[in-house]
């Protein structure tokens, strides 16, 4: 048999745009929206989710660093479907934030109290955790949906996998929501919605496309029956 054929390491001028652009981007999608560099609400959400997702990719460093490379780009073979709501996803995932900065930081359209914030915290760190959970143990864990022969991708039924088929679009519905919640908006709650559904819609095309293609992921259905939420779908 064929040895399986990794993706490509990211390059290094690619690994420092992003590094940079990345946190660039982040400022610009939340104070230029809120009208001040000073919104403390921002802050606080910058340092939440910047913690929490450096905590989580030292751990994937040394648990999984193959993730890295799986993670980088869409790679040959990613279905046009997936593309299609992708391109509507992602831009809805990213409006979540100056939406909430303009409402919260803003005009104040949709005040509310801070245990929602603290809500909104709670699922945006558990949204990243089940994110670096889910990807500890699935060196499959690519950004675009295909199968992924080179690879011999096989069936994961480990870590969160032994609970529901697709702990990553469920930790992504925390972090849509949490996203919105965390800076103190309702109306950003909409994007988060309408990026929540087209998720179902990409979590029930790709279990279908699953079955019907990775040796023994139907069986693996049979034991594991839900695919977000356990006990509800």
């Amino acid at each position: 048999m064929e040895a399986p054929r990794q993706p490509p390491s990211i390059s290094p001028p690619a690994a420092i745009a992003y590094a940079i652009g990345l946190p660039l981007a982040l400022l610009v999608l939340i104070f230029l929206p809120a009208g001040s560099i000073g919104w403390r609400p921002g802050w606080v959400f910058l340092a939440v989710l910047l913690l929490g997702f450096g905590v989580s990719a030292l751990v994937l460093a040394r648990v999984n660093p193959m993730i890295y490379r799986a993670r980088s780009r869409f790679q040959p073979g990613t279905k046009d479907w997936d593309k299609a709501l992708l391109a509507v996803i992602l831009p809805a995932m990213v409006a979540i934030l100056p939406v909430a900065a303009l409402d919260a930081g803003r005009y104040q359209w949709s005040p509310v109290p801070a245990w929602v914030m603290v809500v909104g915290h709670v699922a945006l760190l558990a949204g990243i955790a089940m994110t670096a959970w889910a990807q500890a143990v699935n060196p499959f864990f690519e950004p675009g949906v295909r199968i992924q022969s080179e690879r011999h991708q096989c069936v994961i039924d480990v870590g969160p996998y032994r609970f529901i088929r697709h702990p990553g679009y469920a930790a992504a519905l925390a972090l849509f929501f949490g996203m919105a919640l965390a800076l103190g908006s309702l109306w950003a709650l909409l994007p988060a919605a309408l990026a929540s559904a087209l998720l179902v819609l990409r979590t029930s095309w790709e279990d279908r496309l699953l079955q019907a293609e990775l040796s023994g992921y139907a069986a693996y259905a049979g034991r594991v029956r839900w695919r977000l939420l356990p006990r509800l779908w």
